[in-house]
């Protein structure tokens, strides 16, 4: 292709000669790798003279509202108190939260991920900075051959060359690539996507670990209340039984009352065993969230009993809301921004890298000559390398970093999607559970009449055991759908307030295990009691976490026909 010519702005004889010729050759770079020196590097100079496009958050699938947007129960109070679990106004389930806050290890684990990141950021920053920096010292003792040199001197021969010397060296040498076209400032924009991707990832830990904890106190509570029921209705359908006996000894019922008895009795307490195993694996499960291994909680779950009573209505916002508040959402996002940034990374390769290298040393026969000036040596100087042989290659490596691209934001898109549904699932969970206990409650309170009126009927001689067998299996079944029901009330609202990723603002109270431990006592907020006190594990590291950035828009380039340079 032609060479395109500029005119340098300024006088070429204000310009030493060794400048000249760099500049001439970076001229000659722009004129072989554009189309024009103005029109080709429009782009590179409008994105702060670095190849690649800039960032521009992607568009997202988002409902105007909510399906059940229409239901009195649901309002749109973009307000959505963080601390969520409070609404229970459970001291016990406060207390596990803390608790589990301070000391769950996968929550742990992320905090380290954190520092992982902030160190790879600062390795990326420093790359703007000379990237390789040597300092180098020797000392060698030389005999030169009679064989293979021309010497004199010790060696018998005239001029003063010795044979055999010594020899001292010391300096330090240095190479500088040149951020010409934003190769590590663009790594910078990666690293520092990945460290928010980092935090975010943090953060959706944690919401995920106070829904957690709050559905295993949730279905602690509801074992606990099928056990009661359980365990009520034995001790009455133990008396039923005692009943039926009494009246086959008296000759006034026969056998088969006694064994439908026997029957109801059996099939209730077998529901126990079953009971107390999911009471126990849901105790486990709280355990392993707080970081201890999985031991009886009896003790600390005393004092509170029945299933954690919920708010007939809730404010969620809107679907919009889902992007800003959840932290997978924000996560995905950010992993979006840092695939933008190797773009730019791989386009550097396109063009010639512009290095400046530097050597400086002093080196001498004898120790004391090496702090002489004359000892003095070295060089400096810029360079350039180009692979423009492989441009077939290098196109096909910015091509697929720009698939990645695109598969970062349909992954992004996805993960709204996802959110989305996650939420209207917990929505029309927690609305149709209340429907579904408030008629449930009605059937106990029919089946308890029914159980009693039959019994009095049975014991009048009035009614055959059969009716009273029926009145309270029925009873069983009733009741422990109704304990169901209610903690499925409990759980969709945990449900509903981890798909709208509420809870990770607790890092930004000041109470961080990744920047302190908890105190001894958790402060007094709203009558928050102090944790429970376990086994500290490792200390955590020190330092504050950084607060999420909001993605700021900025005019982005086209990735469907990217421009190449010309070789």
């Amino acid at each position: 292709m032609p060479v395109q010519h500029c005119t340098l702005p300024f006088g070429a004889r204000s310009v030493p000669g060794g400048l000249r010729a760099v500049l001439a050759m970076l001229l000659a770079v722009v004129s072989l790798t554009s189309t024009g020196c103005m029109t080709g590097f429009r782009e590179y100079i409008s994105n702060g003279f670095k190849v690649g496009p800039n960032y521009q958050t992607p568009g997202a699938p988002v409902a105007g509202n909510w399906i059940d947007f229409r239901d009195r129960r649901i309002h749109n109070d973009p307000n959505v108190h963080w601390a969520w679990w409070r609404v229970f106004n459970d001291p016990i389930l406060d207390n596990l939260v803390f608790t589990a806050y301070q000391q769950n290890l996968t929550l742990r684990e992320a905090g380290f991920r954190i520092q992982e990141a902030r160190a790879r950021r600062a390795i990326a920053a420093g790359n703007l900075f000379p990237q390789f920096q040597e300092l180098y010292g020797a000392y060698q003792r030389r005999q030169v051959s009679l064989e293979t040199g021309i010497v004199a001197g010790g060696g018998g021969g005239g001029g003063g060359i010795p044979r055999a010397f010594d020899l001292w060296t010391t300096g330090g040498q240095f190479a500088w690539e040149l951020d010409f076209w934003g190769r590590f400032r663009r790594a910078l924009e990666a690293a520092d996507a990945e460290l928010d991707a980092s935090i975010e990832n943090y953060d959706d830990v944690l919401v995920i670990l106070l829904g957690d904890v709050a559905d295993a106190y949730v279905e602690v509570r509801t074992a606990e209340q099928r056990l009661e029921y359980a365990r009520s209705n034995v001790r009455y359908q133990t008396g039923s039984l005692n009943i039926a006996k009494t009246k086959e000894e008296e000759g006034v019922a026969s056998r088969l009352d006694v064994a439908q008895a026997v029957t109801n009795v059996a099939q209730t307490e077998a529901i126990i065993p079953q009971l107390e195993i999911q009471l126990r694996a849901a105790q486990n499960r709280l355990c392993v969230l707080m970081g201890i291994p999985p031991q009886d909680l009896t003790q600390l779950l005393a004092g509170r009993r029945g299933i954690p009573k919920t708010p007939v209505e809730v404010s969620i916002g809107i679907p919009a809301d889902l992007l800003r508040r959840r932290p997978d959402v924000r996560r995905a996002e950010r992993e979006v921004a840092a695939q933008s940034a190797r773009i730019g990374i791989a386009e550097t390769d396109l063009y010639p890298a512009f290095t400046i290298t530097g050597n400086i040393f002093v080196q001498a026969n004898q120790f004391s000559d090496l702090f002489r000036s004359s000892a003095v040596a070295g060089n400096v100087g810029p360079a350039f390398n180009w692979n423009i042989l492989n441009y077939g290659r290098l196109r096909n490596a910015v091509r697929v970093e720009e698939a990645r691209f695109m598969a970062e934001v349909t992954q992004y898109q996805q993960t709204v999607l996802n959110a989305n549904r996650e939420a209207e699932n917990a929505i029309v969970t927690y609305l149709q559970s209340q429907d579904e206990a408030r008629i449930l409650r009605e059937g106990v309170r029919a089946a308890i009449e029914s159980r009693d009126l039959t019994n009095e009927l049975y014991q009048g001689g009035r009614a055959d055991f059969g009716r009273v067998f029926f009145a309270e299996y029925f009873l069983v079944l009733q009741q422990d759908a109704l304990a169901q029901a209610e903690g499925r009330i409990a759980s969709g609202l945990v449900n509903l307030y981890r798909a709208l990723g509420g809870g990770w603002e607790l890092r930004l109270e000041g109470l961080d295990p990744m920047i302190m431990p908890l105190p001894t006592e958790a402060p007094d907020v709203e009558g928050i009691p102090r944790p429970v006190p376990l086994p500290a594990d490792e200390p955590v590291p020190a330092g504050p976490l950084p607060a999420p950035m909001e993605p700021q828009p900025v005019p982005a380039r086209p990735l469907d026909v990217p421009p190449q340079p010309q070789p």
